[in-house]
């Protein structure tokens, strides 16, 4: 059985046999300039968070990334 994907495809973080599950980092910009992070195995409850983050008027920006 051969493989038609090749490994340079694959992202670094699906390789990594070690993880049981991603994270996800949620960092929330404040407007006074301060800077916030909350980190979630689950990505729908990041981005739910991110979206609640984003519905106040003092937040600049919020955004979810893959760290693991």
């Amino acid at each position: 059985m051969t493989k038609d994907v090749s490994n340079k495809d694959k992202d670094s973080f699906t390789r990594d046999r070690r993880r049981k599950h991603h994270h996800w980092l949620v960092s929330v910009y404040y407007a006074d300039g301060e800077k916030f992070g909350r980190v979630y195995t689950d990505k729908d409850k990041a981005t739910r968070f991110a979206e609640r983050q984003r519905r106040s008027p003092v937040v600049k920006t919020a955004r979810v990334t893959q760290v693991s």
